[in-house]
C-alpha cells in the first residue's frame, strides 16, 4: 500500500470536491488524498465514487462519499449538517461540478437545457457557499476554490447558457471573496484551460486527446489554492 506524503501540504485538512468522480474532480480528489487530506467526495456516480474511494484507500487516505444529484438542494443542506456534526468546519471547498448543455445559438436552446446549466454550474455553487460558509469561517483558513472557463470572460458565439453560467459564477465568486475578506476565509477561481475531460470531448468531437493536456496536471493548482499560506482572495488562476 502506497503511503501518503509523510508531510503532506494538506495534513489533517477537511476537503469538499464536487463532481469527484471523474476527469479534473477525480484527479483532485486523488492529487489531495495524497498530500493528506481527509475528502468529502460528491457526485452523482455511486460507482465512480467507490471506484475513487477505492484508489484513495490504496494510498492510505480515507473518504466520505456523497452520492446524489446536487440540484435536489436539499441534499447540500444535509451534507453542511453532517460536517458540522462530524468535524465542526470544513477547511477547503473545490466547486467542480458542470456540464456543457449544447453548443447553439442563444435563441435555439431548450428552456429545459437552459435551466439544468444554470442550475448544475451556478445555483449549486452558490447553495455549497451558502450552505458551509459558516463551516469555512470556522476553519483556520478555510479555502473555496471555484472552477471556471476561458468562455466566462471571454465571450465566444454558440457557448450559451456555459458560457452565461460561468460568467455570472465569476461574478458571485468575486463578490463572496469580498464579503469574506476581513476573515480566514478565502475565494478563488480557477481556469484549467484546454483539459482531457468528458466536456471537452463533448465541445470539441474531432479533437485528438492526446493533444489535451490530462486533468492531472492541473491538479497541483488546486493544491496551491488549497493550502492554508495561499493569500489571494477573489483570483482568477488559469493554468498553462
Amino acid at each position: 500500500m502506497a503511503e501518503p506524503a509523510a508531510s503532506g501540504r494538506l495534513d489533517g485538512r477537511v476537503a469538499l470536491v464536487t463532481g469527484a468522480s471523474r476527469g479534473i474532480g477525480r484527479a483532485v480528489a486523488l492529487r489531495f488524498a495524497r498530500e493528506g487530506a481527509h475528502l468529502i467526495l460528491a457526485a452523482r456516480t455511486q460507482g465512480g465514487l467507490e471506484e475513487l474511494d477505492d484508489e484513495i484507500r490504496a494510498l492510505g487516505g480515507s473518504a466520505t462519499l456523497v452520492p446524489g444529484d446536487l440540484t435536489e438542494y436539499e441534499m447540500i443542506d444535509q451534507a453542511g449538517a453532517a460536517v458540522f456534526e462530524r468535524y465542526g468546519r470544513l477547511d477547503v471547498l473545490v466547486g467542480n461540478a458542470g456540464v456543457l448543455g449544447v453548443l447553439s445559438p442563444m435563441g435555439h436552446i431548450d428552456p429545459a437545457v437552459w435551466e439544468q446549466v444554470l442550475a448544475i454550474n451556478l445555483t449549486v455553487n452558490w447553495r455549497l457557499i451558502r450552505s458551509f460558509d459558516p463551516l469555512l469561517r470556522a476553519s483556520d483558513a478555510g479555502r473555496a476554490i471555484f472552477v471556471t472557463s476561458t468562455v466566462g470572460h471571454s465571450p465566444r458565439a454558440y457557448w450559451g447558457a456555459y458560457a452565461v453560467s460561468k460568467a455570472a459564477l465569476e461574478s458571485m465568486v468575486r463578490i463572496y471573496a469580498a464579503e469574506v475578506a476581513k476573515t480566514d476565509v478565502r475565494a478563488n477561481l480557477i481556469n484549467p484551460g484546454p483539459t482531457r475531460t468528458t466536456m471537452r470531448a463533448e465541445a470539441y468531437p474531432g479533437e485528438d486527446p492526446g493533444k489535451v493536456k490530462a486533468p492531472d496536471d492541473v491538479a497541483d493548482l488546486f493544491v496551491d489554492l488549497a493550502e492554508p499560506s495561499y493569500q489571494g482572495n477573489g483570483d482568477l488562476v488559469e493554468a498553462r
